[in-house]
């Protein structure tokens, strides 16, 4: 399930393919999935995409979205990567402060989670303010004032707006952790290529202390694994920086070699806060945009006109009771039925589909194991065939308005000779719901009037 299946539905349903009869056929196919509407519709899809005009709007919707998200996401991994070199670029008479850095990837991550969290709480309505503050909803809008096909292409396709929506907050959140993805290389980079030395300053009066125990708080989640990871009081007292001047403070340079142990709690920071719940957010998108997704299949017009039509029969038989064949000087041949039978050990059709002959079983309330076509585009060893190994009751199909041929009765007579019992149906259009009529019935039963065969029946 994915958006290409959603818009083929979408565009199979606007072009109205498959007829009534097409659809039930695959239903009967599938009745496995009879209980699971939305495989039933993906299966449709798969097996009728085929009719689409190539391109398919699915494609070209793709290709401009991936198109998208790939400039997206080398743009986001740049900004990343240049963000993390230009705080973490070290002079050599100043040391990098690690709160700026801090602020990047802890407390700028975990704003931007709590925006898309409302976001996804939001996404249903049409018009979402936080939805609408992403760089993919702006890139996407851009896309669609360039001249041409591009333009054209969206704006054939009316898609659900939470789809749209989720599928924004989905991509954004991937965008955030390419963006973070750039910035602990950057610190990566920086740490092995140069010599850093960290320290930590800030206008508000914070004890070290204080400071301390805020970045045990932050540290909890890795600080059972990585013990190193967390700074210790000792360190945080020699890192402190104020500005007072070009000169460091003596005690910094003193305790030089030990400034450059921020990394570690900096990476882990990265890590957890940047990356890793950022990667949670994306997986509650992608549940989201699934969960949605599922959703729109059912709201497409002409999806449940479309399930309805493949799970119902075609005709549904008002009376459950059943009257034995008999035998009658009937008006149209003197083996007559009124109602089919049950079940019959094979089903034929003159020049029909096997797809047709399900629908027509199914309408009909018949029961067969077998079905097979004859006649039409069958030669005449494969009919030959069919007839060898036929036997039992025989229900065969053939279309009313088609006067029998000379083939026809040369099939009827050989079939004779194998099987117990044969009865006739001439079937209409479904139009008619199926029933032929009298003078079509007439002209049938002449012709097995003069045949003879008293294996043969017609259903009238």
């Amino acid at each position: 399930m994915n958006l290409t299946s959603y818009l083929d539905l979408y565009a199979l349903l606007d072009k109205k393919s498959g007829s009534r009869e097409e659809r039930r056929a695959f239903g009967l196919e599938h009745e496995n999935l009879k209980e699971k509407p939305l495989q039933q519709l993906l299966l449709w899809t798969k097996e009728y995409r085929g009719r689409l005009k190539r391109p398919r709007l699915s494609e070209k919707i793709g290709s401009y979205l991936y198109g998208i998200t790939l400039t997206l996401g080398i743009i986001a991994f740049l900004l990343g990567l240049f963000s993390g070199i230009a705080l973490l670029n070290y002079s050599g008479h100043e040391p990098v402060n690690v709160v700026y850095f801090m602020a990047m990837v802890i407390l700028l991550p975990l704003l931007t989670m709590a925006l898309a969290l409302i976001s996804m709480f939001r996404a249903g309505a049409s018009r979402s303010f936080l939805v609408h503050l992403s760089p993919a909803y702006w890139m996407e809008k851009i896309i669609r004032l360039f001249p041409g096909s591009v333009k054209k292409t969206f704006d054939e396709v009316q898609i659900n707006p939470a789809i749209v929506n989720w599928l924004i907050i989905k991509r954004s959140q991937m965008l955030a952790l390419i963006f973070s993805a750039g910035l602990l290389l950057a610190l990566l980079g920086m740490v092995v290529t140069k010599d850093i030395a960290f320290a930590w300053s800030t206008t508000l009066h914070i004890a070290p202390q204080e400071f301390h125990r805020m970045l045990e708080t932050v540290a909890l989640p890795w600080k059972g694994l990585f013990p190193s990871a967390v700074p210790s009081l000792s360190l945080i007292e020699q890192s402190q920086y104020f500005r007072l001047g070009e000169k460091l403070n003596p005690e910094m340079v003193k305790h030089a070699s030990q400034l450059g142990e921020w990394w570690k709690f900096l990476a882990c920071a990265t890590l957890f806060y940047a990356i890793i719940l950022r990667f949670c957010m994306w997986l509650l998108s992608v549940a989201g945009y699934r969960r949605i997704l599922k959703r729109s299949f059912f709201n497409l017009d002409g999806s449940e006109k479309l399930l309805r039509e493949m799970n119902e029969p075609v005709i549904t038989t008002s009376s459950s009771k059943r009257e034995p064949a008999f035998e009658s000087e009937g008006k149209h041949y003197s083996r007559e039925i009124n109602v089919f039978n049950d079940a019959y050990d094979r089903t034929l059709g003159w020049a029909m589909s096997e797809d047709d002959l399900k629908v027509l079983n199914d309408a009909m309330g018949v029961i067969s194991p077998m079905m097979e076509d004859v006649g039409g585009t069958n030669s005449l060893e494969e009919d030959r065939k069919i007839v060898s190994r036929t036997e039992g009751s025989v229900l065969l199909y053939v279309k009313a308005w088609e006067p029998p041929t000379m083939d026809f009765v040369d099939f009827l007579e050989d079939l004779a000779k194998t099987a117990d019992t044969i009865t006739v149906a001439p079937v209409g259009m479904r139009e008619e719901a199926y029933l032929p009529g009298n003078r079509e019935l007439a002209v049938w039963g002449r012709k097995l009037q003069n045949l003879g065969e008293k294996k043969v029946w017609l259903k009238i």
